[in-house]
């Protein structure tokens, strides 16, 4: 690679669609990956329309609609046994929540980007160091021993970020208010007609249930950030599951005890960097902002955050004085305002998705430990759930569809998503 490339650390949904969209530009990067394959035991597999719009302004909608996919059907919460609302998808917006195995959305993503000769791919290599000249990056060292000099190095490797922490970029962590034990059991065939996600809070415990883009049922069971996991036989756990479950999900459960896997403890981290760069670096996705798991807004935004950056890289590998394929390096103050730019256009939509998803996580806490709002809630659902369904739906929206105006200035590169895809 000559110094006038990107280097890009972490082929997650920001580092691979980012080193998509710069090697068509003609930019050449590469895209270095520690692990040698995309299989990992949790990723976030659902796609809210925030993540569609991104894709499709990518020009990547084609391939999205080649990929296996399961659309979410609607949201339903139930308290203490009772449905308070359900919402149908897709809630105003063109397109549902889709769930797509994100291994799947990956190996796609890199297969298309392994066509073009711009760009080299390293996996099963970790990072070690970067390399500098004085204060700027200039590169980066592999385990190897090999050094990658490049004009712009991307840290686009995850919530842990090595690349973060050796630049001494800070990490504000304003505490995680939740740990997620995560388990998987056979599909219901019911789940096939009407895929919702539930949400169960009944007897202090919050649990949710869907089934993910492999059919199977997937199950959330909220705990406390340091609280002992539960050491339960699987018969022991699908019994806590049931408590919470509506009859036909509680039968399932039970007769399913012997093929439940889990528990997988998520340890939800959240936090945002208050610098997402240094002369020659960028973070990107959870390496800038670990999200919390509340409505899978990481993979999200993690596309949202690739869109723009590549929107304003892109232009100084073509300036006039600038660089070419195989160029020199952008002038350097220019790739710095560049990298400035990103953050100030990032950073006010992760503040609020950020804050969004904090006060979801407090208003579960609130019903999920009151016993007395449980029981009026749904002793009162017939009354109360209407009301509870319009202060839902009002906080949803910027869930779903992101900050508004958060994408303005990327152009749309295919036909608008203006249709509902055809589902397998």
């Amino acid at each position: 690679m000559s110094r006038g490339g990107v280097v890009v650390v972490g082929a997650g949904p920001a580092g691979s669609t980012l080193a998509l969209q710069l090697a068509r530009a003609g930019v050449p990067v590469t895209l270095v990956e520690a692990r040698a394959g995309f299989a990992r035991q949790f990723r976030g597999d659902a796609l809210m329309p925030s993540g569609l719009e991104a894709l499709a302004r990518m020009g990547l909608w084609d391939l999205f609609e080649r990929l296996p996919r399961q659309p979410l059907h609607g949201w339903s919460i139930r308290v203490e046994g009772r449905e308070l609302f359900r919402v149908a998808e897709p809630l105003g917006s063109l397109q549902p929540c889709t769930l797509v195995r994100q291994q799947d959305l990956l190996e796609a993503v890199l297969a298309e980007a392994q066509r073009l000769p711009g760009l080299q791919w390293r996996s099963g290599v970790a990072v070690t160091g970067l390399l500098r000249e004085g204060e700027r990056v200039v590169g980066v060292r592999l385990a190897d021993g090999e050094e990658l000099p490049a004009a712009l190095v991307v840290a686009a490797d995850g919530r842990e970020s090595q690349l973060r922490q050796q630049a001494g970029l800070a990490l504000h962590r304003p505490g995680a208010p939740i740990d997620v034990l995560w388990f998987r059991l056979p599909g219901h065939p019911l789940l096939e007609r009407r895929n919702d996600f539930l949400t169960l809070v009944a007897g202090g415990a919050i649990a949710s249930a869907f089934a993910g883009a492999d059919r199977q049922l997937q199950i959330g069971w909220v705990v406390a950030p340091g609280e002992p996991q539960p050491q339960l036989e699987a018969a022991a756990w699908c019994e806590r599951f049931a408590a919470l479950a509506p009859p036909w999900l509680a039968e399932h459960c039970r007769r399913s005890a012997l093929a439940l896997q889990g528990p997988l403890r998520l340890r939800v981290q959240v936090g945002l960097a208050p610098h997402w760069w240094q002369p020659g670096l960028l973070l990107l996705g959870d390496a800038a902002h670990p999200m919390s798991p509340v409505r899978a807004q990481g993979v999200n935004m993690a596309l949202r955050d690739s869109l723009v950056a590549a929107d304003a890289l892109i232009p100084l590998w073509h300036a006039p004085g600038g660089a070419g394929a195989n160029g020199p390096a952008p002038v350097r103050e220019l790739l710095d305002r560049a990298l400035a730019a990103i953050q100030a256009r990032r950073d006010p939509e992760i503040r609020y998705m950020q804050k969004l998803q904090a006060a979801e996580a407090r208003q579960g806490r609130l019903i999920a430990h009151n016993a007395l709002l449980r029981q009026l809630l749904a002793a009162g659902a017939p009354m109360l759930g209407p009301l509870a369904k319009a202060s839902w739906l009002r906080r949803q929206r910027p869930l779903r569809e992101g900050l508004a105006g958060s994408l303005a200035g990327s152009p749309l590169k295919e036909r608008p998503i203006d249709r509902q895809p055809e589902f397998p």
